[in-house]
Order: structure tokens, then sequence, then C-alpha cells
């Protein structure tokens, strides 16, 4: 007999199912969000083995997914054309330069990495630019960033874009400023369920509470000991905090544990019970004690490579593992280089996945710049990219003369 594995996904796709084949819910009055395209496609793919066809009537998706098909049809209630652009991080970067360049400001002062994470940061949290600037509180750097920040925006909407952050606070801003648009779509939604709920932000959790708030029918799953995404703006109390947001909620532990060890699972309880903030429950699981779990203090960088290679080597040779039954998880791409390094010196042979991502490579970025000026006339940024590629003779200086104009006649768009 097949084991019943009951994890958090099968929850969500197992009460649609139930739902739709049960009480009669239509699928379109149902949402569905998850945190990535990978797990929404999952999601989908489950909910059609269980009820067909009919999935494809649901509404399954990432928030930013399901924000921009509302913003495709509203944005214009803002002042956006429907044909707006979503800004990736190389324009992000592009275009915030543009600003310190006209405001005058140090770039080596202020990067721009540095003042699109803290834009991000502030967009997470809901703060405007007027906001931001109120909250600087005399900071010299803070309030130079709210010059920027502000700039920043300005120049999105002359462009007819979007950066990531502002799909759902756009949404957001819809759905409370025009009373029509916000009963259509929480009344279309009678059930609203949410994926990974721990992560959730500010903005996210706004965006959900509009949502349901007329039937208030939501169901969350997510893991409070597992919020580990402070730092890119998620507020681990709005899983702490649910019971009292969304009175009469029922909670349901899912304790069992499917794929760890006993042992895994022990010093996972460990460190659990000293959380000062959490749900009580204990982890089990029917599998065996398993290995005890390793804890290895290195001094730097390279020290951690040079064990890691010791490891894999040592095991290649104790217990006849192939280089094949390896694989090192690290979690950010520039950690990669000193375990690269020492792989090389030791002559191991290894694969990076992932790496330049498909959409990063200039030419296809020159390729959707063309195609997104065809789109939207008003995106400067494409036009900048490929208005000398190939090359047409058009050199820094003639480009920054009209820009130049173009600042002074928002008709012309470089």
């Amino acid at each position: 007999m097949q084991e019943q594995v009951l994890g958090k996904t099968k929850v969500l796709t197992h009460k649609i199912a139930y739902l739709i084949g049960k009480k009669n819910v239509k699928p379109w009055e149902i949402l569905a969000i998850t945190f990535t395209n990978k797990a929404a496609n999952e999601m989908k793919t489950r909910i059609e083995n269980l009820i067909g066809n009919v999935a494809n009537e649901m509404w399954v998706g990432t928030f930013h997914s399901i924000c921009v098909k509302i913003l495709r049809r509203y944005i214009d209630r803002i002042g956006f054309q429907s044909s707006f652009v979503i800004f990736d991080t190389s324009d992000q970067r592009t275009l915030v330069k543009q600003c310190l360049r006209e405001l005058n400001i140090d770039d080596k002062l202020f990067t721009d990495r540095g003042v699109l994470a803290e834009i991000s940061n502030a967009k997470n949290e809901m703060l405007t630019p007027v906001n931001y600037a109120a909250r600087a509180n005399g900071e010299l750097r803070k309030e130079k960033i709210a010059e920027i920040y502000s700039l920043y925006q300005k120049k999105l909407k002359q462009n007819n874009s979007l950066d990531f952050d502002d799909i759902i606070n756009f949404t957001i801003d819809i759905l409370t400023e025009n009373p029509d648009v916000l009963e259509y779509y929480s009344e279309k939604f009678k059930y609203v369920l949410v994926d990974e709920y721990q992560d959730t932000n500010k903005a996210q959790f706004t965006l959900i509470t509009l949502l349901a708030a007329r039937h208030g029918n939501i169901t969350v799953v997510g893991d409070n000991d597992q919020g580990i995404y402070s730092f890119r703006g998620a507020d681990i109390s709005n899983i702490l905090n649910f019971e009292k947001d969304f009175p009469g909620t029922k909670i349901i532990k899912l304790e069992q544990n499917y794929r760890s060890t006993k042992n895994i699972l022990n010093a996972a309880n460990a460190v659990i019970k000293n959380n000062s903030k959490k749900y009580e429950k204990n982890l089990w699981t029917e599998k065996e004690d398993g290995k005890l779990p390793e804890v290895h203090l290195c001094d730097n960088e390279y020290d951690e490579a040079t064990y890691i290679a010791e490891q894999i080597e040592h095991l290649r040779r104790e217990e006849y593992y192939k280089y094949s039954d390896f694989a090192v998880l690290y979690r950010m791409n520039t950690q990669s280089r000193s375990i690269e390094e020492i792989l090389v010196r030791e002559q191991i042979p290894y694969k990076i996945v992932g790496g330049h991502k498909f959409y990063e490579r200039k030419e296809i970025k020159d390729v959707i710049a063309y195609l997104r000026l065809i789109q939207n006339t008003s995106d400067n940024l494409s036009l900048q990219r490929i208005i000398n590629e190939p090359k047409r003779g058009i050199g820094k200086t003639s480009l920054e003369k009209i820009e130049n104009i173009s600042a002074t006649n928002r008709n012309i768009n470089v």
C-alpha cells in the first residue's frame, strides 16, 4: 500500500479538490497563492490530477502573477497604461544610476545596489517616498535615499514601468482607492489559500487581508520555525498572530516528518524549544535513527572549502561513493568562488547548477528591449539600451544631449 504522505502542499491541493468536488464551490471562486512559479506549476498539476481540466478555471499563481492580472485590467486607475512593463534588476540599477547623476549624488557613497536594497525594503514595508522621508528624521543618508526614491518612482512612471516591489503595492492601492474593484475581487474569491505563509511580508499580508475580508474563508500553510527570510522583508508575526488577525481560526499541526531521520528531528526539536515565540509542536518520524548530524566550525571560506573537499575524498575512499553522489549547497552565488578554487586545486570535477541566467545574457536582453519598446513606447530605458545596438554612430555625447532635451520635454522618449 502506498504511503499517504500529508505535506503542506497536499493539504492545499486536497482542500481545493474537496471544495470543488464535495462543496460545489466554483473553480473561479478559489484563489491559491504560492511564492514561486515552480510551486504554482506543481500545485496546478496536482490539482489537475485530482479534479481534471476544471482546475484551469482557478486562479493559481505567485503573489506577483496574481497581482499583474489585476493591474493589466485596472492600472489606468493610478495613471499607468495597461501596456506597462516590469523592470528587472539590471533595468532598476540603470535607472538608479540616472537618478544619482541628476541629483549629483556620489555613486561611491550611494551605490546603486545599496540604494535599491533600501528602496526595496521600504516598499516591503509599504513606505512611499514621502513616508520614507518622514521616517528619516534628520538622518542624512536616509534623507538622500528619500530623494533618490522619489525621483526613481517618477522615472518609472515616465517610462510606464513598474519594478518588482511595485506590483503588490500598486494592486493594494487600486483595491483600497477603488471600492468597486475591491468589491469585485473580494466577492469573486470566496476561498483564499496561501502557501509558505511564514514568508509573507507586510504588503502580502495586506493584500491577503483585503481579498479575504468579505467571506473570511482563508487557509494558510506554513511553519513559523522556518521563517528565515526577514532580511527580505518577511514578517514572522504574520503567522504567529494569525489567530488574532482571523478570529475563529482552527490550527492543524503536521508533526510527522517523512524526509528526515530521527536524529535530525531530535536536533531540530532541541533548537526549536529555545524559541521565545512559537507554536508548541513535536516533530517525529517513523524512519530509523540515522547518522548524527555534524557541525564543523571553520576559520574562513577557504578553510570551509578545504574541509568540503577533504570530506568528499574521504567518503570516496572509505565508502566508495562517486563524485556524482555529492552536492554542495550554498546560500549566495558569491560563496561558490572559494569552493570552486579548492575543488580545482584538488582536481575534483564539479558542475555549477544555475550560473548566469539565460535572460540576463546581453543578446537576450537586447532582443527583449526591442520587444518592450514596441509594446511600450514610453520605455526610455529600453530605447537607451538598443539605440546604438547594433552600432549606429550615436555616441555618448549625442545621447546625453538627447536626454537633456527629453528632460525638458517629456513628450520625447529617449
